[in-house]
Parts: structure tokens; C-alpha cells; sequence
């Protein structure tokens, strides 16, 4: 069964109130769940935890005058910033920072992620910091590696990060999720578990993609962001535990989910609507299971709803449009000039095709 498969399955799951221990066993296939049991045990006892705390970064960002623009941030240590030695270093403060930049505008920065937490935790996270903000412009979501690590069932985490989303979005709230990162990728975690829990991490990313393009927001795949960029500078990047970010590699999940979160808050000036989509970028519009599958395989790639010929909705459910936002180099075989809208959807289609069965 393909990813695009896989994560349709979790999703329409978690839609209908699905879950438990034999539909992610039955998920998994010949993985097993019994060998992910065990695997995730193996890796928290490897990566430890020699962290006191996150270090505080909630507050007033920039200067301006009038009311502060509202950011809320939810999720686990990589909200929370555990291994930052500042708060200024966090992904947070470094987003807050640059939106209050752009907009010459105070930002007013409201973090309720949790060390530890998983995806069961978002919903209380979101009421308590919207007990104290009404109206909040953004709420971005870092959520997934726990998930993968203490082995949850991935239905009832997609379920509850789409009610997150959902709500938020009730609240007139542009949504950004970081999906799990692949988490195979990380160095302590030894082989043969590292290809378990790629393939964990990898279809939970997918299956989160779907869910929340369903509920309106948008998604930045974090993929193999603490991997070949990671061991190729491991003492730089990584922390002390060799599993969370160091400052350096919290700047570089922040550059990952920067474009979308500045795009999305329509931040370029006036040429803020979206560009045809690129294929010689390797992107395109397609089913929203297809581009979570693809999106998964790149850090940085974001998925977005859509509507093609005024619809939503297409045979094969919800459209999704697959986008790079961060400038990388690009296929000069191809035209330089990007395809019309009309041929960039059916472009998208064949780019978005649908991955072999496994």
C-alpha cells in the first residue's frame, strides 16, 4: 500500500472516529506493532533527556503602534525550544521577530507547547492560550516526534490535531503545521529501528497533512530536516541529547516554516497572491493524499487547500496545491517561464502522481 493510501486510510480513521491498538497495528502491516513497542522504547532510552527546561520566550516582539498582532504556538519541545540556550534562539521568538519586521508591527507571542507532549495534548494547549487571546492571527504547530516515540495510535493523534486546527480556524486564525520531522534520521536511534520509525514518522506526516488541509490550514513537512544537513555537522546542529535542535538548528526549522507562515499572513506586499504553481519546482495541484505522500520526502514543502474549476473537492477528494517555497535549484531542461494555471493543474496531476504499491 502506497503513503498516499496509507495516509487517505489514518485519515478517514480519525474522521469517523476510528483508532486504538489494532488499527495502527493493522496500519503498520508486517512492520507489527509489537516490534514499534519495543522500538520506541529503545529510543527514548537512547536520546535521554539532559535538559533542565525550555527557556521562556512569551511576550512583546518589535515596535509599532496600535494593537499587537497575535501569535499562538502549540505542541512539543520543538515549540517549547528545549535546547535553545536563549529564548531569542527558538523558533517562536525567531518567527515572532520576523513578522513583527515585516509588518512593523508589535507581535505579542503566546507559547503553550509542552516538553512531551503529543498530539492528545494540543486541544487543551489551544484553550488555555486562547483564554487569554480572542483573536489570534496565526497559530503555528510544531507536533509529531511523540507521538512516533511513545508509539500513540496515529488515527486518534490526526483526529485530535484536526479539531486543533478546526478550532482555531473558527477563530479566524491562520493555522501552520510543522508535520513530524523523520524521525529515522536521528543519529542514536540504531539500525534496523531507524528504518521502523522512518516509515512511522514518514506516514504520520502524510496522515497529518490530509487532516489538516481537510480543516483549512496548511502544512510545512519538516521530513528529513534533522538528518544529511544534521550528520554532516552533528556538534553544530544538534543539542546535547543529539535529538533536539541547537540554536543553530532551531534557525534552521524556522527557515522552514518562515515563507509559508509570511505568505500565508499575506506579508509580501502586494504581490501576495499565489503564483501559478511550477512544475520544473517539482510542484503542482493534485488530491491532497498524493501531495502529503510527496511533501513528506522534502523539508520545507508545503500543502495548501485549493479549488480547481471553482470546486473543491475532485474523484479522489480534497485538491491540494504542493508548493517549495524556499528557493533551490530547479530543473533548467525545463521552460523558465512557469505554465498557465490550466496546464499547471494538469501538470500538477501527473507530478502528483500516485506512488507504486508496496
Amino acid at each position: 500500500m502506497g503513503r498516499a493510501r496509507r495516509a487517505r486510510k489514518i485519515a478517514a480513521t480519525a474522521a469517523y472516529g476510528g483508532g486504538g491498538v489494532a488499527a495502527a497495528g493493522a496500519a503498520l502491516g508486517l512492520i507489527g506493532y509489537a516490534v514499534v513497542r519495543v522500538e520506541g522504547a529503545i529510543a527514548r532510552r537512547i536520546v535521554g533527556s539532559p535538559y533542565d527546561n525550555a527557556p521562556e520566550h512569551e511576550g512583546i516582539y518589535g515596535a509599532g503602534i496600535g494593537e499587537p498582532l497575535d501569535l499562538i504556538m502549540l505542541g512539543d519541545s520543538l515549540s517549547a525550544g528545549l535546547g535553545a540556550e536563549s529564548g531569542e534562539q527558538t523558533i517562536g521568538a525567531i518567527v515572532a521577530g520576523s513578522v513583527a519586521a515585516l509588518t512593523a508591527r508589535r507581535v505579542r507571542l503566546t507559547n503553550r507547547a509542552v516538553v512531551g507532549a503529543e498530539s492528545t495534548d494540543l486541544e487543551r494547549q489551544l484553550g488555555s492560550a486562547l483564554d487569554e487571546v480572542d483573536s489570534p492571527a496565526l497559530v503555528l504547530i510544531f507536533i509529531g516526534a511523540n507521538d512516533v516515540t511513545h508509539r500513540a495510535d496515529r488515527a486518534t493523534s490526526v483526529r485530535h490535531l484536526e479539531t486543533t486546527v478546526r478550532r482555531a480556524r473558527a477563530r479566524g486564525a491562520v493555522v501552520v503545521v510543522a508535520t513530524c520531522p523523520d524521525l529515522g534520521t536521528v543519529e542514536p536511534v540504531p539500525q534496523p529501528l531507524r528504518l521502523l520509525i522512518r516509515r512511522w514518522s514518514r506516514d504520520l506526516a502524510a496522515a497529518q497533512t490530509v487532516a489538516v488541509v481537510e480543516a483549512g490550514g496548511r502544512t510545512v513537512s519538516l521530513g528529513d530536516i534533522l538528518g544529511p544537513e544534521f550528520a554532516a555537522a552533528p556538534h553544530e546542529l544538534f543539542g546535547k541529547d543529539r535529538f533536539h535542535p541547537s540554536p543553530a538548528g532551531y534557525a534552521r526549522a524556522a527557515a522552514a516554516v518562515l515563507p509559508t507562515v509570511c505568505h500565508a499572513l499575506g506579508l509580501w506586499g502586494p504581490d501576495t497572491a499565489d503564483r501559478a504553481p511550477e512544475i520544473r519546482r517539482g510542484e503542482g495541484i493534485g488530491p491532497v493524499a498524493v501531495a502529503a505522500g510527496q511533501a513528506v520526502l522534502e523539508a520545507g514543502t508545503e500543502v495548501s487547500p485549493t479549488e480547481v474549476g471553482g470546486t473543491s473537492r475532485g474523484p479522489r477528494g480534497r485538491w491540494a496545491v504542493l508548493r517549495h517555497r524556499r528557493q533551490s535549484p530547479v530543473d533548467t531542461s525545463l521552460p523558465a517561464e512557469s505554465l498557465p494555471a490550466e496546464e499547471a493543474t494538469l501538470a500538477g496531476e501527473a507530478t502528483l502522481a500516485e506512488e507504486p504499491r508496496r
